[in-house]
């Protein structure tokens, strides 16, 4: 079996043996596999145990456990505990449920959405440095960024094409794997306050160039390389820019090169923190903020960011400051500057909904959130779903999570953390532990994926492995406490709360 199918939320790639479900895959055993494409086959009706059994053991005698044992294999992959996708005719057979289609046979997981669709690859370093590496790295992000404003394209997220970083790559599989047409990579060599800086832009399904060009010039001169590029790549891809979208280049807030190379540094340790989720690396994120507001405080930008890490230091439990009701009203503070300085940045809009969820305004929090996705339709911040999560709103965080996966393929681990919480917050327990557990195993320094499956064994009734999640979780964060760490306050609906502060009690967090 080599084609693709979609149902019920899922696609089977015959070809990997693979199912997803646009935020995990799952790999099945050939015989599972077998099983799932005879019901596949003949989707909507009973198809006996026999006729199973003889499509997948063909003249081989074997007992009707080794089916059953594939039936289970594959509802656990499809995480189909109560039987909606394949249901049981009691002593005759099984039915897949679901309507099924075929997806497209050229390999992709993620199918293309319409229009053109397009990733920029981290630039590489050609300056014989690694401590400049910082500065590929934010020249890559705000090409991206400015990308992200054209309603017309769909722009894979940083997270997944910082995945490709310092790999040798093959564009069109990069270009399959991402589900985009068009890919952007260049380089960039620093010397003294020079720059060369290198990009062109290949259509992927024909390794075609489009476009290339090379900049020699000043440092100073980087935001205009920035916006040639954005422009050059636009007229290509899009065919023209709309009046509004140019104008939204053209009015991009410009600091000094000095300001703007704080920023980049401090952009470089913070996706250090979220790779690591080692507190040096906050840490040296919020002083090169500080430093950049204290060399210019009129930046939106820079207002957003230092507010992300004061926010951080508040929110994370695996932070001494956890908890600090100062760093909260700062990182308050901030945002809202920002949004002052800036309505139109949705990455400022987020923040202070952020901000506002810390503070148990759950209705701005989400109005904010809300507000970033329309001012930029490739916006996405995981943060959001996390705050419907608490909103009583886990049907639309996991929605949320599904549609911010089409451009974050290779999304960071808590979102594991996310969709387990949603799947929680369901009462869908069975379904909640995969996810989970996935979380800590791309991110076991984190704290929320061992609470929050800690919470889901004590749910299912599996009370000693919840323990000893929360005895790990305590040896390694022994300032851990449920009075500094606030967030379980914040459940709009008071039963929500108790279920599973009730759960965590159990568990031994205290």
């Amino acid at each position: 079996m080599k084609r693709r199918y979609v149902f019920g939320g899922w696609t089977l790639d015959g070809e990997r043996g693979v199912l997803s479900n646009g935020l995990d895959e799952v790999a099945l055993r050939p015989k599972s596999l077998q099983v799932l494409q005879r019901l596949i086959d003949d989707a909507g009706r009973m198809v006996s145990r026999d006729d199973l059994l003889d499509a997948v053991w063909p003249g081989i005698s074997v007992t009707e456990e080794s089916l059953t044992q594939c039936i289970s294999d594959v509802r656990a992959a499809l995480r189909d505990s109560e039987q909606l996708i394949i249901k049981t005719v009691p002593k005759r057979g099984y039915v897949l449920v679901p309507d099924v289609s075929e997806a497209p046979a050229d390999g992709r997981i993620h199918p293309l959405p319409e229009g053109p669709t397009i990733a920029v690859l981290p630039f590489a370093n050609l300056s014989g440095d690694a401590t400049q590496d910082y500065l590929g790295d934010g020249l890559t992000e705000d090409i991206i960024n400015n990308l992200s404003y054209f309603s017309q394209l769909s722009v894979i997220a940083r997270s997944s094409s910082f995945s490709y970083k310092g790999r040798a790559v093959d564009i069109r599989e990069v270009a399959k794997q991402l589900g985009v047409r068009h890919v952007v990579e260049g380089s960039v060599r620093r010397f003294a306050n020079q720059l060369r800086i290198t990009a062109r832009l290949i259509d992927a399904r024909t390794g075609v160039q489009r476009w290339s060009e090379r900049f020699d010039r000043t440092v100073n001169d980087i935001f205009a390389v920035q916006d040639e590029i954005v422009r050059a790549i636009v007229r290509i891809v899009v065919a023209h820019l709309g009046a509004a979208e140019e104008e939204r280049i053209a009015g991009q807030p410009r600091s000094s090169w000095s300001t703007y190379d704080l920023m980049m540094q401090g952009d470089h340790a913070w996706r250090e923190l979220e790779k690591t989720w080692i507190p040096s690396h906050l840490a040296e994120a919020r002083r090169l903020f500080e430093a950049a507001y204290a060399a210019d405080p009129h930046d939106a930008r820079i207002c957003a960011r230092l507010s992300l890490t004061l926010l951080r230091a508040h929110a994370d439990p695996t932070t001494s400051a956890c908890g600090d009701p100062e760093l909260l009203r700062r990182g308050y503070e901030m945002a809202a500057r920002a949004v002052s300085l800036d309505p139109n940045l949705p990455f400022a809009r987020a923040r202070l909904g952020w901000a506002y969820f810390w503070m148990g305004q759950l209705d701005n929090a989400i109005r904010e959130f809300e507000r970033s996705m329309v001012l930029n339709p490739n916006f996405s911040d995981l943060h959001f779903p996390a705050v419907l999560n608490f909103a009583g709103e886990p049907i639309r965080a996991l929605d949320l999570l599904q549609a911010q996966a089409r451009l974050d393929p290779f999304h960071p681990s808590h979102v594991h953390a996310i969709q387990g919480h949603s799947l929680f917050m369901l009462r869908r327990y069975e379904e909640a532990v995969a996810p989970l557990k996935e979380c800590i195993r791309r991110g076991p320094h984190g704290a929320l994926g061992h609470v929050w499956l800690a919470a889901t064994f004590v749910r299912l009734d599996d009370r000693g492995e919840a323990r000893g999640l929360i005895s790990e979780l305590r040896s390694r964060l022994p300032h851990l406490d449920l009075t500094r760490w606030r967030i379980f306050e914040l459940y709009r609906d008071r039963a929500d709360r108790t279920h599973m502060l009730d759960a965590l009690h159990e568990a031994g967090l205290e």
